[in-house]
């Protein structure tokens, strides 16, 4: 692990991750005024390599976009080097957002710049790109992680890479894992051995399980030998090599994995199934003279393990075993598996669901909502329906949260008719349903434009005695927004109101967008205003909008007027760039400069913010020819220098010549661009090459086809 920090590094390493967070709402994404911040807060502390890792770890690990924004732009700063230590931050951070090719392309960042990485780090990315799915990418960091032969991987993590090799397929590659482990004198556990084996079955059979066995039985190999035998048996029976299986019962016996009973059941079942009873009862007389019962805790231990380590098919199927065949298994291990199962294979969760209440035992309340869940995303709604059925007959619903799943999936599910008929259950069973159980129905109701029987369940909710809240108001608002029905919105908003409920971001967005819709403008520059009283950054939000449908519709003076004359702390950067880019795509330069003139007096730090915006929202514009113009105007007016970097964009050569087989869109050759101040040339950069997203050669051949060719600018390694 890195080292601490030292208390002052700390002090400012906290005050810069605060800034951090602050000035990055509410998207916390990196941005021209995060990296103003970080301009201003360096010129009291110089920045290092320490203070990189100590404001990333752990005030930016749970926001990745802002993480690697610091740790990128610290690497274009001049004198600077990352460490391992800066890698290992990120690292941890990128973990925690579980995205694993982000881990992947700062490894390989980390082996360009012959960084060493902690050992702590290849810990953290192997455990990482396991949990992704990701079980090659994982091996392969094993052998550089380890060439110095000072530090070795914990047993645990041995045993899930292998466990995830050979579950996805990667059985050689498992196999080197597995023989490295051996020699290494690495412990087994039976998930990582039990999954190898299975898998070393699926492809090599008896003989290969045996071989494997007897590779082995010198070594003080500490694995369940009965979960083994029960493991081999049963992916043998599932093959149909139930000759094979029966064979492996002695086999396996005699290599120190004694079959228990589960084992013996899963080949006579087998032998039933084929119609072959006679043998099938030899088997189970085998079973009385060799078999040992189950050991309850040692299945326990291997199904939750199993599920920990995302090997749900093998916890699966010895589920399935032991409940086939009656064996004990404890409410918890159910309800881990119709959790685990249903995101995988819901009819397989359905069945383990149905022993577990056959039995008079019921789910808890947890495991309800996420078998739900993963019923309404694999639409099997009709399923839900018959849980819940099944659970209402035994008497499982005893209180409001537990109904009040019930309803908010269902109506998830669009099964509105029924959840009605849950919420009449409820009121009959003495059970008064809640603010939440009218907001799920409510909002589904909506959905599926049921208007009337909402406005009735509002009426329904005021005379059971049960408030509304904000959520309340918000659903029937966004519906009478959405309908066009502007004086039921404003009625519902005024209500909140008397009722001191506080309206949000969605209240007012509702409200503004159907009174734009009615061209009852004026009246939507006063809930604009409204908004703005209750809150600075609330305001701010609902000025960009209105300012946007404005510029949509042309009304540019409306808009203009509208920003200049609200505070300068409502009238963000983004009020400022949307009303400038509807003025440079429509082509009105002048009054663009004006407004930019007006800025500029108004606030210098705003220009400065509010220009580099501009240009990176610029730099998604279909043509660039208005960008251009507002360039030279700006240029006249002295807002951009001879030498700044904007004035490169100027320097922009159209191709003027292409054969005539091909259609040019967009076409620029860029030349190389200086490096002025930071923030300014990072602005420029970006856009640039975001401009080259747009650049497209268009071959037309004979059928008259298009290929989207992209084209390669040699310039970019300038940038």
């Amino acid at each position: 692990m890195p080292p601490p920090h030292p208390p002052f590094m700390a002090d400012v390493a906290r005050r810069l991750g605060r800034a951090f967070l602050s000035a990055s709402k509410p998207s916390h994404s990196w941005s021209p005024a995060v990296e103003q911040v970080l301009s201003r807060r360096l010129q009291a502390a110089p920045l290092t390599a320490s203070l990189v890792a100590a404001v990333i770890d752990p005030y930016l690990l749970h926001h990745h976009d802002l993480a690697a924004g610091l740790f990128h732009w610290a690497a274009q700063q001049p004198n600077f080097s990352h460490t391992p230590e800066t890698y290992h931050s990120l690292l941890k951070s990128l973990s925690l957002s579980r995205h694993p090719h982000l881990i992947q392309s700062l490894l390989k960042t980390a082996k360009s710049h012959r960084v060493s990485l902690l050992f702590s780090s290849y810990h953290l990315a192997i455990s990482s790109l396991l949990l992704s799915g990701k079980s090659i990418e994982a091996a392969r960091l094993i052998d550089p992680a380890t060439e110095n032969g000072v530090e070795e991987f914990p047993s645990s993590l041995y045993n899930s890479l292998v466990a995830a090799l050979s579950s996805d397929g990667f059985l050689d590659i498992a196999r080197k894992v597995f023989d490295r482990m051996l020699t290494r004198g690495i412990m087994l556990n039976d998930v990582g051995f039990g999954v190898f084996i299975g898998k070393v079955c699926d492809l090599e059979g008896l003989d290969g399980v045996l071989g494997v066995l007897d590779g082995i039985k010198k070594l003080d190999c500490q694995f369940n030998g009965s979960i083994i035998a029960a493991l081999v048996v049963n992916r043998l029976c599932r093959a149909g090599r139930i000759e094979d299986a029966w064979c492996a019962l002695e086999q396996l016996r005699s290599r120190c994995c004694k079959p228990d009973f589960i084992a013996y059941r899963l080949v006579s079942e087998s032998y039933k199934l084929a119609g072959r009873v006679e043998e099938a009862g030899r088997i189970l007389k085998q079973k009385r003279k060799f078999g040992v019962a189950p050991r309850a805790k040692d299945y326990r231990e291997f199904i939750l393990s199993s599920i920990s380590d995302k090997r749900i098919q093998e916890a699966k199927e010895l589920g399935e075993a032991i409940i086939d065949g009656q064996f004990p298994i404890d409410d918890d291990v159910l309800d881990a598996l119709i959790g685990s199962v249903s995101a995988v294979e819901v009819d397989s969760a359905i069945l383990f669901f149905k022993y577990m209440v056959g039995k008079d035992r019921f789910p808890s309340l947890s495991m309800l909502s996420k078998l739900s869940r993963n019923l309404y995303r694999n639409e099997k709604s009709n399923a839900m329906w018959d849980v819940y059925k099944i659970l209402m007959d035994k008497g499982y619903f005893n209180g409001v949260e537990q109904y009040n799943v019930m309803v908010s999936f269902l109506c998830k599910a669009g099964r509105v008719r029924e959840a009605y008929d849950v919420l009449k259950e409820m009121k009959k069973k003495g059970f008064g349903p809640n603010i939440y159980s009218y907001n799920c129905l409510m909002e589904a109701c909506c959905r599926e434009d049921f208007l009337r029987p909402a406005k009735k369940l509002w009426d329904e909710m005021f005379a059971n005695g049960c408030s509304a809240d904000l959520h309340t108001y918000n659903i029937l608002i966004r519906k009478f927004s959405e309908e066009g029905e502007a004086e039921e919105a404003q009625e519902l908003y005024c209500h909140m109101l008397d009722k001191g409920v506080i309206p949000d971001s969605v209240t007012y967005t509702s409200l503004v967008k159907v009174l734009y819709r009615e061209e009852r403008i004026e009246e939507a520059i006063q809930i604009f205003k409204k908004s703005m009283d209750q809150d600075i950054a609330l305001g701010s939000s609902i000025l960009s909008l209105l300012v946007f449908f404005l510029c949509k519709d042309g009304k540019y003076l409306v808009a203009s007027g509208l920003v200049q004359s609200s505070p300068s702390e409502v009238a963000s950067s983004d009020s400022h760039v949307i009303l400038l880019k509807g003025l440079t795509d429509a082509g009105l330069v002048e009054m663009a400069v004006k407004h930019i003139d007006w800025i500029k007096t108004d606030s210098h730090v705003k220009f400065q913010t509010v220009l580099a915006e501009l240009m990176e929202s610029l730099s998604t514009a279909p043509n660039l020819e208005p960008v251009t113009r507002l360039l030279r105007a700006m240029h006249a007016q002295g807002f951009v220098s001879d030498d700044g970097p904007w004035m490169s964009l100027l320097k922009i050569q159209p191709i003027t010549r292409v054969a005539s087989k091909y259609k040019v869109i967009n076409q620029s050759v860029i030349s190389p661009i200086p490096a002025p101040n930071i923030l300014d040339s990072i602005s420029v950069y970006g856009l640039l090459l975001k401009s080259l997203q747009n650049m497209i050669l268009i071959f037309h051949d004979r059928s008259r086809r298009s290929l989207e060719i992209t084209i390669i600018c040699t310039s970019i390694d300038k940038l």
